[in-house]
C-alpha cells in the first residue's frame, strides 16, 4: 500500500500524448511519474526489470540467457539493492514514491498491451531499488570495458604495440552530439543548447518525454523510463542541462588466479599481497521459457565478481593450486577475468542528484548537484537565464596504473589498486562548446574516443551564423557530411591500372559532395566501395590470428568481430605504421574494380540505409525486422524495404545513422532523441523521439513521431496548461 496520497496530482497530455504531470509535493509528483509510466509502458519497464535482475529469459526465452547470466554474475541487480540501502532518507523516499506508483500503474499497463497476454507473462510489484537496478543494467556497457577483452586478443596476435591500432567510436559504444550556443551568437539574446544521444533505437524508445510539475519545480525533458526524475537532459525554465558520453575510462578487469580451498570447501583467489583470499561463492537458477533450467555459477573476489571464468576450471584451479603461489599461466591461455566498478566499490549510483537536478534554478544549482554524479561519466552542458553556462565532466573515474584502461590485470599485483578518484574536469565557455565523444575536456580519462569529424562538423556549421534560432538548429541536427570517406577517397588519385569501368567510378567518387544524403546513389555506390574494402582488409593474412569467431560470453561478442573492427577503424588503417604487411593500395584497387564490375542498380542510400530496431518482442504493427541474410545483402540489394524507414546519414555524420560498415547498410544505432533547449523562452525548445510517447503498439502515439524523426523534425514543447488536455481519473 502507498504511503503517498495518490489523488493530489492531476495528468495532462500534448497533442503527442507527451505527459505532463502536476502534483502537490515531489513525492506524489514522483508516484505520478511511476505510474504514468507504468500504464505508458509496462512492457518496457517489465522487460527492463527482469534485464537487470537477470531473469528475461523466463518469459522472453533461451536468446536471453547470455545476458541474464551476465547479470547474474555482474551482480547487477545486488548492486542496485546496496546502491539504495545506501541513499539519504529523502532520496530514499522519492524512488519509493515512484516504485509505488509503477506498482500502482502495472496492471493497468499490461492490460492495454497485447504482449503480455502473448508471452503470458504477469507483472510482479517492484521493489524498491528496482530503478537503481534498471539504470545500473542500462549503463553497465557504456564504458566499453568489453574493448579490453579486444585489445587483449590485439596485443596477442600483433604485439603489445597494436593493442589500440582499432581506437574508434564503434558499434558497442553510446555516443552523442551536443552544443551549447551564448546568448551573444543567438537571436534571442540568450543560450541555446541542443543535441541528440545516440543509443540502439529500441521499442517503444529508450527516453521519455515528460514534464514533472510541483510548488517547487517545473521541469521537463527526457526520463529513462523505471527511473525517477530527468537525469539526463531537462530545462527547469531558468535553467537546463544535457549530456553525451565522456567515453571516461571508469571499470577494470582483472586476471584472477583460482584454486579451491584447502578444505575442499569454497575457492580462493591469489591476492595482491601474495596470500590467498575467500571468493564468495553461490549458485542461482535462471527460468528459461520453453526450454530447461540454467545454472550460473555466481563468484566474488576483493576485486568484484567474476565474469568470464574459462570452461572446465576445476581442472585448471587444482593443477595451479599443486603449483603454489608462484604459479604463472600461459600468455595465450584463457583467463578468469573479475569486473571493478564504481557503484559497486562505492555503493553509490549518484541518485541523490536526480532531486537536486529537478530543483536547480540556475548553472550553480547544477553544478552542485553534478558533484554528486556517479553513473554513467558524462560531459555536461549546461545554460541558465543569468547568462550562466557550465562545461565540465561528471562522474566517478578511479585513480590507478595507467595499464588498468588498456587489458586485464594481474590481480595479484597491487600496482593495479584503485587509489581513491579523480578529479572532474571543466573548462569555461568561449564562443560555443561541442561535444562528440571526441577528445577534449574528457581527455585525461579515457584512451578510445570518437573520431573528431562529428565535433568538427558541429563547429563548422555553428561558425557560420551568430543569430541562432531553435529552429534552425534542426538543420545541424540533420547534417549528413561524410568526413571519414576523405582517407579512402585520398588514395584513389594514386592508381595506376584500373579498367574502364573502376576509372570511371573512381572519378565519380571524386566528385561526390560527401554527402550522405537519404537521396544520394553516389552515398550508395561508396558504402558499395567501403563495404567491399573493409571485407578485403579483413581478408588479409595479416589479420589471420584476429579473424576467427570469438570466444567467451556471448554478451561481449559485439566487441569481439574482426570484420565490425575493421569497419570503424577502417580510417585508422589506412594511414597506420603500424602493420608494414597491409597493401592498403592493392585493397582499395580490387574493391574498386569489385564495385565497379558489379552489377548492382543504382538507388538512393535511404533505399538500402534502413532502420532495424531492437525489439524484446514485436509488437502487433510493427514490420518483421530483416533475418540476417537479408542484412547482409543490403549493400547489395536496391529492393530491399520493409515498413521501418530509411534515413540519410552515417557513422560518423553528424546525423549519426550508424550502420556496420562491411557487414549492412542497415542501422540499429541513432539518435535516440533530440533537443533544443532555449533559455529565451521554454515554449520555444523543440524535441522528438524516434517513435512516440506510448510504448503499446497499436496504440496512437506508438509511431507517430516516426515521420518527423526521420526528416530531422522537431515539434514544439508546450508549457501552457491550457493548451493540453487533462486526463479523467
Amino acid at each position: 500500500m502507498s504511503s503517498v496520497n495518490t489523488e493530489a496530482y492531476e495528468v495532462f497530455r500534448d497533442g503527442w500524448g507527451v505527459p505532463h504531470l502536476r502534483a502537490s509535493d515531489p513525492l506524489r509528483l514522483s508516484y505520478a511519474q511511476g505510474r504514468v509510466t507504468a500504464v505508458d509502458r509496462a512492457w518496457q519497464l517489465e522487460v527492463e526489470r527482469h534485464r537487470a535482475q537477470g531473469s528475461s529469459a523466463a518469459f522472453l526465452g533461451a536468446e536471453c540467457v547470455p545476458w541474464d547470466r551476465f547479470a547474474r554474475q555482474a551482480r547487477l541487480d545486488d548492486t542496485a539493492r546496496r546502491c539504495y540501502e545506501a541513499l539519504d532518507p529523502g532520496t530514499a523516499a522519492w524512488v519509493r514514491a515512484y516504485v509505488d506508483g509503477v506498482n500502482a500503474g502495472l496492471a493497468e499497463g499490461a492490460a492495454r498491451d497485447e504482449r503480455f497476454a502473448r508471452t503470458g507473462h504477469t507483472p510482479a510489484p517492484w521493489q524498491p531499488w528496482v530503478p537503481l537496478s534498471v539504470w545500473v543494467a542500462t549503463h553497465i556497457l557504456f564504458a566499453g570495458f568489453a574493448t579490453k577483452l579486444w585489445r587483449e586478443r590485439v596485443a596477442r596476435a600483433l604485439g603489445d604495440g597494436a593493442a589500440t591500432l582499432f581506437a574508434t567510436d564503434g558499434p558497442g559504444t553510446a555516443g552523442s552530439n551536443g552544443w551549447l550556443v551564448p546568448g551573444e551568437r543567438t537571436a534571442s539574446g540568450a543560450a541555446i543548447i541542443a543535441g541528440d544521444p545516440h543509443r540502439f533505437i529500441e521499442d517503444p524508445g529508450v527516453y521519455q518525454q515528460i514534464r514533472l510539475a510541483c510548488p517547487e519545480y517545473d521541469v521537463l525533458g527526457l526520463a529513462v523510463p523505471g527511473v525517477p526524475g530527468l537525469g539526463h537532459f531537462g530545462h527547469t525554465g531558468s535553467a537546463a542541462w544535457a549530456i553525451t558520453n565522456a567515453m571516461s575510462d571508469y571499470q577494470d578487469l582483472y586476471a584472477e588466479r583460482l584454486r579451491p580451498a584447502p578444505d575442499g570447501d569454497g575457492v580462493e583467489a591469489l591476492g595482491p599481497d601474495g596470500g590467498w583470499e575467500p571468493v564468495a561463492r553461490h549458485t542461482e537458477t535462471i527460468t528459461v521459457a520453453g526450454g530447461p533450467d540454467v545454472e550460473v555459477e555466481v563468484l566474488e573476489t576483493a576485486r568484484g565478481p567474476v565474469i568470464i571464468r574459462p570452461e572446465a576450471p576445476q581442472a585448471a584451479e587444482a593443477a595451479e593450486a599443486e603449483a603454489g603461489d608462484e604459479a604463472d599461466t600461459e600468455a595465450d591461455a584463457p583467463q578468469t577475468l573479475s569486473l571493478r566498478y564504481p557503484p559497486r566499490v562505492r555503493a553509490d549510483l549518484g541518485f541523490a542528484a536526480l532531486p537536486a537536478l529537478l530543483r536547480a534554478r540556475t548553472v550553480a544549482d547544477i553544478d552542485r548537484a553534478l558533484d554528486g554524479w556517479a553513473e554513467p561519466v558524462n560531459v555536461v552542458h549546461a545554460a541558465d537565464t543569468e547568462g550562466g553556462l557550465l562545461h565540465r565532466v561528471a562522474g566517478a573515474v578511479p585513480l590507478r596504473d595507467p595499464a588498468n584502461r588498456l587489458r586485464p590485470v594481474p590481480a595479484w599485483e597491487s600496482a593495479h589498486a584503485w587509489r581513491g578518484w579523480a578529479p572532474t574536469p571543466a573548462e569555461p565557455v568561449q564562443g560555443f562548446a561541442v561535444m562528440a565523444n571526441a577528445r577534449g575536456i574528457a581527455s585525461p580519462l579515457g584512451v578510445e574516443f570518437a573520431p573528431p569529424h562529428r565535433a568538427d562538423r558541429i563547429r563548422e556549421l555553428l561558425s557560420g551564423s551568430a543569430d541562432w534560432t531553435p529552429e534552425a538548429m534542426a538543420g545541424i541536427h540533420a547534417d549528413t557530411f561524410l568526413a571519414s570517406a576523405g582517407p579512402l577517397l585520398a588514395l584513389l588519385p594514386g592508381l595506376d591500372g584500373l579498367s574502364p569501368a573502376a576509372a570511371a567510378l573512381r572519378t565519380r567518387l571524386l566528385s561526390w559532395d560527401r554527402h550522405m544524403a537519404a537521396g544520394s546513389t553516389d552515398a550508395t555506390v561508396f558504402a558499395a566501395f567501403r563495404t567491399a574494402t573493409v571485407r578485403r582488409f579483413a581478408a588479409d593474412p595479416v589479420f589471420a590470428g584476429l579473424a576467427g569467431a570469438p570466444e567467451g560470453p556471448e554478451v561481449f561478442h559485439p566487441w569481439l568481430h574482426l570484420l565490425p573492427k575493421i569497419g570503424y577503424a577502417l580510417e585508422g588503417l589506412l594511414g597506420t605504421a603500424l602493420l608494414p604487411g597491409l597493401d592498403r593500395a592493392a585493397h582499395v584497387r580490387a574493391a574498386l574494380e569489385e564495385t565497379a564490375a558489379s552489377a548492382a542498380p543504382e538507388a538512393a542510400w535511404a533505399r538500402v540505409h534502413r532502420l532495424t530496431p531492437w525489439q524484446a518482442l514485436p509488437g502487433a504493427d510493427a514490420p518483421e525486422p530483416p533475418d540476417a541474410a537479408d542484412a547482409a545483402d543490403a549493400a547489395d540489394t536496391a529492393d530491399t524495404a520493409d515498413d521501418w524507414p530509411g534515413l540519410g546519414g552515417d557513422h560518423d555524420c553528424v546525423n549519426a545513422t550508424s550502420s556496420v560498415p562491411g557487414f549492412t547498410d542497415r542501422f540499429a544505432r541513432a539518435s535516440a532523441a533530440r533537443y533544443v533547449w532555449d533559455l529565451a523562452d521554454r515554449d520555444s525548445s523543440l524535441w522528438v523521439v524516434p517513435l512516440g510517447a506510448d510504448g503499446v503498439t497499436g496504440s496512437p502515439h506508438h509511431l507517430d513521431q516516426l515521420p518527423l524523426w526521420a526528416r530531422c523534425e522537431l515539434v514544439p514543447v508546450v508549457t501552457d496548461w491550457s493548451l493540453l488536455t487533462k486526463e479523467s481519473a
